[in-house]
């Protein structure tokens, strides 16, 4: 019996886990590239985001302070704002299909950047 309910508790806790920024979600991984110079050393391997469909999640590996995330279309238009207390994660949905850039602002001033696109 036990063989039978155990995998199922585990992909409840995979899934869930994903959601909270607590485990690396499935999905296609964005490389994060430093903007400008930066104030130490580079902090790019900390930030994991990754792309499923519409959903683009963000795990942080290491306690970064409060980052600002910004998602702007390729072009530069506006679409969606947020802070998080790392190492916590955070989540978002995108609603049009295109490219678009989410950008992290570290509480020092240091940027980081990654580029995507969302297909339908």
């Amino acid at each position: 019996m036990l063989c039978f309910t155990l995998p199922g508790a585990l992909s409840s806790y995979a899934y869930y886990g994903a959601e909270t920024g607590n485990e690396k979600c499935e999905g296609i991984p964005i490389e994060i590239k430093q903007a400008g110079s930066c104030t130490g050393p580079s902090r790019s391997n900390y930030i994991i985001p990754t792309i499923n469909g519409h959903t683009l999640f963000v795990s942080f590996t290491e306690n970064l302070g409060q980052v600002a995330v910004e998602i702007t279309t390729a072009a530069g238009g506006y679409v969606q704002t947020s802070s998080c207390l790392t190492p916590n994660g955070l989540q978002f949905y995108i609603p049009l299909a295109g490219d678009y850039i989410v950008t992290f602002t570290l509480p020092n001033g240091d940027e980081y950047y990654g580029e995507f696109t969302v297909t339908d």
